[in-house]
């Protein structure tokens, strides 16, 4: 199957994505123009972005003191991108978008995520513009999102600093009143930040005319201290370059400079950065200190940002299925021509027989299929989480809730599962590859490469397994478990009916109810240190099993339609479910069996014995 071929399945057979046509907002769409963004995206992909990826990975981004140098393909590349209208599909119409479902959205993504994820990362401005459309004033949203969804603008999301790392409660940044009347500046409370943000994709480029940074700093109180924890925490928009009402560059520069650029081992066609806020190189009304404009309330600016963060995890997850993805169809073409060894036959081998292609071989049919459930696996479940934000934002009140609930939930394991496991995928993709694949001959090793960031991009698996065992699986009372448990036990049901899936249904309902006793087991002292010393194998063990659904739910799916396997895809997908079942699920017990028993041996280990 082509990734065409499987985004299909997946949006029409599967998710019934054209049903969400009969909805006010989408009423303009049908499977036609549906499949006409898809047709275009795949062909600016393919154009624009696939050609250009070993390019854009050895001709890293060059700062000159001045400016930052990026290929002439990248510029081109961003260019298709804003001109197709993808920065804004998903927005109204008088603003100059599409209102496209999200998860049409997030499937056309995918095609610029397999050609080339290092080239472009539009998904930091769409995400940033969706903040200030959720939490920004109307001239905010006017003078800064809309500018962004144009192409004109771009975007970032200044978090991490560089003694603070994931630990925001640890920000020290801070943002001061600028000057009497700062409070009545029309583009928002007017203040002047100082700090620095390290870690920041796209912080510095030539790309588009400003860069709008949304920056979390702290606001001093009145002996001039910082509050501790996230509570004192505020966000605001710090531009590169200086903008009036009308959203016009009055063509003075921010107080915003870089630093230096950090070179990592992937994505390095993209800039990440070092910025300096506010150290006077470049002075504002004679003044150092950056110009920022306060978004929403002060010291509600990480409740802002997660708005942003959220989305940005699935767009994680996205990334990371697609670069596994990549490396799958990369090691599946390989193996199709590439010719080694031969048959072993009750008389051994013979020496004079035509060599096999490996393809043909158990154990690489093995690696092939480990990452073709990996990763078409992945796929269907950020496919699945994009259709919940579709029915979280025009479904029927219930319907909406759910889907937050679900996605409350869900949100962890999307962003880390497929960046656990798709990477794994991309090994394998060497593997197959032989000596080959450890050599810039071939693409596996960048791929591998690209996606190795994607265990560390928006929250390591630590912290997504804390979030998901100490807040997402309690939150509302378990609300949020249960209704997982729900939709899952109604795929049980409907796959015992089905005579070669219904024993996958019965190691399906096993492992949901294994995954319950765990939850209930490590929370039994109620000592969250106890609880928590395991909760990457717990989120092992729960994505294992999410994944299972949903590979069960799929197969069950191309059957209905299909009864016979008379089609080479519904085997695929059936064989899938089959292997995952068989080679994969099996894992959880091990994972289960230390959060059942609050094994504490690596939260007491000495450190001296190290």
């Amino acid at each position: 199957m082509t990734l065409r071929t499987t985004l299909d399945f997946l949006l029409h057979d599967w998710l019934d994505t054209t049903g969400l046509t009969s909805r006010e907002r989408f009423a303009d769409h049908n499977r036609e123009t549906i499949d006409a963004v898809l047709d275009t995206c795949e062909r600016i992909a393919r154009e624009k972005y696939a050609p250009f990826n070993r390019l854009v990975d050895t001709q890293e981004p060059h700062f000159d003191g001045e400016k930052v140098t990026l290929p002439k393909a990248t510029h081109d590349a961003f260019k298709a991108y804003a001109e197709s209208g993808m920065l804004s599909a998903a927005q109204d119409y008088d603003i100059g978008g599409m209102q496209l479902p999200y998860s049409v959205e997030a499937a056309a993504n995918a095609f610029f995520a397999c050609a080339s994820v290092s080239i472009g990362s539009s998904l930091l401005s769409v995400g940033n513009a969706n903040l200030l459309m959720a939490h920004g004033t109307e001239l905010q949203k006017q003078v800064f999102a809309h500018n962004e969804f144009s192409g004109r603008w771009a975007g970032t999301m200044c978090l991490s600093e560089p003694q603070a790392g994931s630990s925001l409660s640890d920000v020290a940044t801070r943002a001061v009143p600028d000057g009497e009347g700062f409070e009545s500046d029309p583009l928002g409370a007017r203040y002047r930040l100082r700090g620095n943000k390290m870690w920041i994709s796209s912080g510095e480029h030539e790309l588009t005319e400003n860069i709008v940074h949304l920056v979390l700093a702290k606001i001093p109180d009145a002996d001039g201290k910082l509050i501790p924890g996230t509570r004192g925490i505020s966000l605001f928009i710090v531009p590169k370059k200086m903008v009036n009402a009308q959203g016009e560059l009055t063509g003075v520069r921010n107080d915003v400079a870089l630093a230096g650029l950090n070179h990592k081992l992937g994505w390095r066609g993209t800039t990440n950065t070092l910025l300096n806020f506010g150290e006077g190189k470049f002075p504002v009304d004679g003044q150092a200190g950056a110009v920022g404009y306060l978004v929403g309330q002060p010291g509600k600016g990480l409740a802002c940002m997660f708005h942003m963060m959220n989305e940005a995890r699935i767009g994680v997850g996205i990334a990371a299925t697609m670069l596994g993805m990549a490396g799958y169809y990369a090691s599946l073409d390989y193996a199709k021509g590439r010719p080694q060894g031969r048959p072993i036959t009750g008389a051994g081998k013979d020496a004079a027989a035509p060599q096999t292609r490996i393809i043909e071989h158990a154990d690489v049919k093995r690696m092939l299929l480990t990452q073709k459930a990996y990763c078409e696996g992945a796929l269907a479940l950020e496919l699945y989480c994009a259709r919940l934000i579709d029915e979280q934002h025009t479904g029927t009140a219930q319907d909406a809730e759910e889907a937050r609930l679900l996605l409350e939930v869900l949100t962890p394991i999307a962003k880390s599962w497929p960046s656990e496991w798709c990477l794994e995928a991309n090994s394998l993709a060497i593997q197959v590859h032989g000596g080959y694949g450890y050599t810039r001959d071939f693409p596996v090793e960048q791929y591998w490469r690209d996606n190795r960031l994607n265990m560390i991009h928006e929250g390591t698996h630590g912290i997504q397994a804390m979030d998901l065992l100490g807040r997402k699986v309690l939150m509302e009372e378990g609300k949020g478990l249960t209704l997982l448990s729900h939709r899952i036990m109604a795929t049980v049901n409907r796959c015992n009916g089905i005579p070669v899936l219904a024993p996958h249904a019965k190691a399906l309902a096993r492992a949901l109810q294994d995954v319950g006793v765990a939850t209930q087991k490590a929370w039994s002292t109620g000592v969250p240190g106890e609880a928590l010393a395991n909760a990457v194998p717990y989120m092992q063990a729960f994505g294992h099993t999410v994944l299972a659904w949903i590979w069960l739910d799929v197969a069950g799916c191309a059957l209905d339609n299909d009864p016979q396997q008379e089609s080479l895809e519904t085997q695929g997908h059936v064989g899938c479910a089959k292997f995952f079942f068989h080679y994969e699920l099996p894992k959880i017990n091990a994972w289960l069996g230390v959060v059942q028993s609050r094994d504490l041996t690596c939260a007491t280990f000495p450190e001296g014995a190290f």
